[in-house]
């Protein structure tokens, strides 16, 4: 019957009670643009699809060799790999700088070390911090009408500069009494915030302290990382963590990787490594269950990646590879598949951007230093992500040694600005028994480079990732290569014009 047809029946009044009422339904649902129901007389108006929720998780030194998900098949991280199986996971992602605090200032920036000012480590004998001008991610988002708090640890100032509405734990960087280590605690004490009855979304910074190096309480009641011949113990303590089942390893099981020394100490420390991801990666899944708890999880952006390498010499404060190039597993709300592995090249200088471009919430006119990365979260791909780029300035403030670093997929140069001091080394490295065991003992090689090579650096090194993955022999006096040195050097110039180096100078003065 046609709706003319049915019109006609209706007011001829040749139908009544419910058959008039059921015809009239009929009626409503076949003409176009009504939708069916007694009150559908006019076009509903569509609601704005509900803002995401944003969980930002930053653990403190984790490489990215210490994952099941990276093909490590010794290390337990099972909620770090479910949730790379149901997100996306970037293999080519790195950090701009391998520094607790000048990386956690890029994370919540968009701006790199030497422009955002933060240089060096914020703690009080150390004392750097971002200029006053630098307007941090969670301010964005708070101006963007987000509910924003952080848990765990900070390490950046000013305060104004990464302002949080709300502080659901403080503590100082390192500190054995701060939750940052207790992961159940962590998430237990982020659990209001997510299962709260509020329009707004929020924006989570969970930062874990693991698996960073412990301080060791000394008998006169100074923290110190020196516990040689014993191994640190990474967090790690005897009675546990409340809610945690604690995963021990082996020493003899641990993969060592290349850079660092197979030795006994190495081995020791690595096995209470991999315990610590295991503590984070735990609290990692506890963490989602109560998302998930709550209905949120659909709806939020989960971000993870850890602020710089694993902290043995070699990595942390280096800009070889196991010092930037990180874990990166990001789940997203409007991805099209699961279970991506993305090789687009990533920095950290990227996150700020991307997070803002996904919620809306860019600011008219805010400059960055990275570039939004939101196309490859919506099941989009990434064309011309091919390098990236690092800034070293100062990690303690006795520890300046400034290094600029271009990489490519196949090509490293860094520069090493002051190469002729001694590269100096962190107090958690220094006194690591990995370390101590090899120098002690009078050895000359260090993994696979020689201890003068390690503390003695020429002014620029070029390595062929291709042929040489563990950047030990130096290109950058072969005359092959020439051409390949001078084209990433034009490159590394240019980045440092347009994110307002005050290093570049140095081209020239020294």
């Amino acid at each position: 019957m046609s709706t003319n047809s049915l019109r006609n029946v209706l007011s001829a009044g040749q139908t009544t009670g419910r058959t008039a009422l059921a015809l009239w339904l009929l009626l409503e649902c076949l003409v176009p643009g009504r939708s069916p129901g007694l009150a559908a007389a006019t076009t509903s108006t569509p609601q704005e699809p509900q803002r995401p929720n944003v969980v930002l998780i930053v653990s403190d030194d984790h490489g990215i060799d210490e994952l099941g998900c990276s093909g490590n098949r010794v290390i337990k991280t099972p909620n770090l790999d479910a949730l790379a199986s149901d997100g996306i996971r970037f293999t080519e992602a790195f950090c701009t700088t391998a520094s607790c605090s000048p990386s956690r200032a890029v994370i919540l920036s968009g701006l790199q070390s030497h422009r955002n000012g933060m240089y060096g480590l914020e703690h009080q004998e150390h004392h750097f911090q971002a200029f006053d001008a630098v307007k941090g991610l969670p301010v964005m988002l708070s101006a963007a009408g987000y509910r924003t708090a952080r848990i765990g640890k900070f390490h950046v100032a000013p305060e104004t500069a990464f302002e949080f509405q709300t502080v659901l734990s403080g503590g100082a960087a390192n500190d054995p009494a701060s939750i940052g280590r207790s992961p159940e605690e962590m998430a237990e004490g982020a659990r209001e915030l997510i299962a709260t009855r509020d329009d707004r979304p929020f924006f989570l910074y969970f930062a874990t302290d693991d698996p960073h190096r412990a301080n060791t309480v000394m008998a006169d009641g100074q923290p110190s990382f020196d516990t040689y011949p014993r191994p640190n113990r990474f967090g790690n303590r005897d009675e546990g963590y409340p809610g945690i089942d604690p995963v021990i390893y082996a020493s003899a099981d641990v993969v060592v990787p290349p850079f660092l020394p197979d030795t006994p100490e190495s081995r020791a420390e690595l096995a209470e490594y991999y315990q610590s991801v295991s503590r984070l990666d735990e609290g990692i899944g506890m963490l989602i269950k109560i998302l998930k708890a709550a209905g949120k999880y659909d709806n939020t952006l989960i971000l993870y990646i850890s602020d710089n390498g694993v902290a043995f010499p070699g990595a942390k404060t280096t800009l070889y590879d196991p010092g930037i190039r990180l874990p990166c597993i990001i789940r997203s709300p409007r991805q099209k598949e699961q279970g991506v592995v993305e090789s687009a090249m990533i920095s950290w200088a990227d996150l700020t951007p991307t997070i803002l471009d996904f919620v809306g919430a860019l600011p008219a006119g805010q400059e960055f230093d990275g570039r939004s990365f939101r196309k490859v979260l919506e099941g989009g791909s990434l064309v011309g992500w091919d390098e990236v780029y690092a800034s070293h300035n100062f990690h303690e403030i006795t520890m300046y040694y400034p290094m600029r670093m271009i990489r490519t997929r196949r090509y490293k140069l860094i520069w090493n600005i002051a190469s002729e001091l001694t590269f100096p080394s962190a107090n958690d490295l220094f006194h690591s028994p990995t370390w101590v065991s090899v120098t002690r003992a009078g050895g000359e090689v260090y993994g696979q480079r020689r201890l003068e090579n390690f503390l003695h650096r020429p002014r620029f090194e070029l390595y062929d990732l291709e042929a040489d993955p563990d950047e030990v022999l130096n290109l950058v006096d072969d005359p092959k290569y020439r051409d390949i040195k001078e084209d990433l050097s034009r490159r590394l110039k240019a980045f440092q014009q347009r994110t307002q180096d005050p290093w570049i100078h140095k081209w020239s003065y020294e």
